[in-house]
């Protein structure tokens, strides 16, 4: 989901473990010289996805990084099961009256630019909350500070590593 803290969580992350670090919007960004907001108002949410997948695609191939992924990506099944096949997936979950808090005052992320009440955002996040349940892990990151965050996502990768 957007605005749940992917892209904070994954650099705090990264430096922690001492693995590299890649945004999927980031890449996307410098690839088209737009913004998100850019891409879905001049080119459309379709080609968004589809250059989206295929970035995805070329990331996931090498191993031993961490990434973040825009909320939707993994809505896209080819993307979710070459993730699955090849990473492990955690899904940071936050309510959404928290993201609704967060989105209030960013109007850079498309999907929720024009979004005006939580019950907007709520429709979204019970729309993508199946596939979401899909991954490997699930963080409820409500009422956790970043540092509990990453100390659970690291504890699930030296599980896994082991």
């Amino acid at each position: 989901m957007m605005a749940v803290g992917k892209s904070t969580i994954g650099r705090l992350l990264s430096k922690k473990l001492n693995l590299p670090f890649e945004d999927l919007d980031e890449k996307i960004k410098n690839k088209e010289s737009l913004s998100i907001k850019d891409i879905f108002s001049f080119k459309g949410e379709d080609y968004f996805r589809k250059i989206e997948e295929i970035e995805c695609l070329k990331i996931i191939q090498d191993t031993g990084k961490i990434i973040a992924f825009g909320g939707g990506t993994f809505m896209n099944e080819t993307v979710r099961n070459k993730m699955k096949n090849t990473c492990f997936t955690i899904w940071l979950d936050l309510s959404p009256k928290k993201i609704f808090d967060r989105i209030k005052s960013n109007k850079d992320r498309p999907l929720l630019s024009n979004v005006k009440t939580i019950e907007e955002v709520d429709d979204i996040y019970l729309r993508r909350k199946k596939i979401y349940s899909l991954a490997n892990y699930k963080i409820d990151c409500s009422s956790k500070t970043k540092e509990i965050i990453i100390s659970e996502i690291e504890n699930i990768y030296e599980n896994i590593k082991n």
